[in-house]
């Protein structure tokens, strides 16, 4: 009897229950009876925990179409996988040490992990530690290395795209200019193919630092147009070229002194002093990543789960399943655990933009 143990970790996204199935599905066609999957609650937490609940075929029908994840997610920062399990007794295990100890103690033949950058470190710790390891890149930000795309990913650009679609009828409406924040801390690709898609009119990510004056001057050239509206669309993670220059330590300073809760409404403040023009802001937020998954991400996910268990059963771990020029394509996890991907500027999309006139802030 083979034992395959499930987790997902990090932030939800639409796909994970998709991929779940998947895994499963494949799994039980080809093992029938002689397999057992565990799956553990909250991710790592879990893990740690040794809190599980054994799987049915069962657990696996209608959730196709279904968000979230049966299973349940928790962040568990890698900055703190060696800290004790329990810090108030001396005598506890580390929180890896405990992972470790929860495979052994499960007897797992393979364990399986939906997860984004922050996992995938884990994850390869897990890996170096011995264990049978194989990953599934999940994440709506796109920026895991070794893959082209994600699942979660196109799900949630269907759902920022939609939301400029909408504000571009009150913003045309009113003639403002409206700045709307969407995801993605350290890469722009989900603002990138949003914004184009949307048609915003000046893109910001945080590959590419803005300049205010850039901006501005993006605006104005559209006033001198006659044109009513603007529509920003803008990264959490964005950085004005002085925040760009400072130290990761002075940058966190810089932003605690601010009275404002994020990048966009600290940009619509700077816009409104220098241009005395009304500024709006729209944030989305974790609407973004919730909601049935699109049905690119229903194939994508489904593929991968599939080529897991496939790997699985040939005995191969160590690896992160990634889909590369249409072509599945294994991926050692020390090289996922050590790069991002990062939107470049000679990408595609972003000459594309480029050449339509839409602005970076550059």
């Amino acid at each position: 009897m083979k034992r395959i143990g499930l987790l997902t970790s990090g932030g939800d996204c639409q796909g994970l229950n998709t991929a779940l199935r998947s895994v499963a599905k494949a799994l039980y066609e080809a093992w029938k009876e002689d397999v057992t999957l565990i799956g553990f609650q909250e991710g790592y937490r879990g893990l740690m925990e040794n809190d599980y609940r054994v799987m049915k075929p069962g657990d696996f029908s209608g959730i196709l179409t279904i968000g979230g994840t049966i299973l349940g997610t928790s962040r568990q920062p890698f900055k703190q996988i060696h800290d004790p399990l329990d810090p108030k007794n001396p005598d506890s295990p580390d929180r890896l040490t405990a992972m470790v100890k929860t495979v052994e103690a499960q007897q797992l033949d393979a364990l399986v992990i939906l997860g984004g950058n922050g996992t995938h470190k884990t994850a390869h710790l897990l890996s170096e530690k011995g264990l049978p390891v194989i990953t599934l890149p999940k994440t709506i930000d796109n920026d895991l290395y070794g893959t082209d795309v994600t699942f979660g990913f196109q799900s949630a650009v269907n759902i920022a795209t939609d939301v400029i679609d909408s504000i571009h009828t009150t913003a045309t409406s009113h003639g403002r200019v409206f700045l709307i924040e969407l995801m993605g801390n350290k890469a722009g690709w989900l603002t990138l193919h949003a914004g184009v898609a949307g048609g915003a009119d000046i893109i910001l990510i945080p590959e590419q630092p803005y300049r205010l004056k850039g901006v501005i001057e993006a605006l104005e050239r559209r006033q001198k147009q006659k044109k009513r509206f603007s529509i920003i669309a803008i990264a959490e993670g964005s950085l004005s070229d002085q925040e760009a220059a400072l130290s990761k330590k002075d940058r966190k300073v810089h932003r605690a002194s601010w009275i404002y809760p994020s990048i966009s409404f600290q940009l619509a403040r700077d816009l409104e002093a220098s241009m005395g023009q009304e500024i709006r802001v729209t944030i989305p937020g974790h609407y973004q990543r919730g909601g049935q998954p699109c049905p690119y991400d229903r194939v994508l996910a489904t593929i991968l789960g599939s080529a897991a268990a496939k790997l699985i059963m040939k005995g191969r771990f160590g690896v992160m399943v990634g889909m590369q020029q249409q072509k599945i394509k294994t991926v050692p996890l020390a090289e996922v655990a050590t790069h991002r991907r990062d939107v470049p500027p000679d990408d595609l999309l972003v000459q594309t933009a480029l050449s339509l006139g839409i602005s970076f802030g550059q």
